[in-house]
């Protein structure tokens, strides 16, 4: 296995893991923006109100993206051991 086997086989794990954490860190991102526009404009500064619609959306995307996910990095872990023969001499 060389450098340069081990340095691709990283970068798509980067990638993988980058691409499998977007929608819920977008969608999370999205909805407490709205809450903060929310709270800048009627002065309600509640603590627990940011959490709430950040955990409601961090659920609807692993329920909407959850099987794009997993056959995301299942495709990427069938293909590293597919290759495994490859890496090992």
């Amino acid at each position: 296995m060389t450098d340069v086997m081990v340095l691709q086989i990283a970068q798509n794990a980067l990638l993988v893991a980058l691409k499998v954490s977007a929608p819920i860190l977008g969608l999370s991102l999205l909805a407490g923006l709205l809450v903060s526009i929310f709270q800048a404009a009627t002065q309600i500064q509640e603590t627990s109100l940011t959490f709430i619609p950040k955990i409601l959306a961090m659920a609807g995307a692993l329920i909407a993206f959850g099987p794009w996910m997993l056959q995301t990095v299942l495709t990427f872990s069938r293909q590293l051991l597919i290759d495994l023969p490859r890496y090992v001499h």
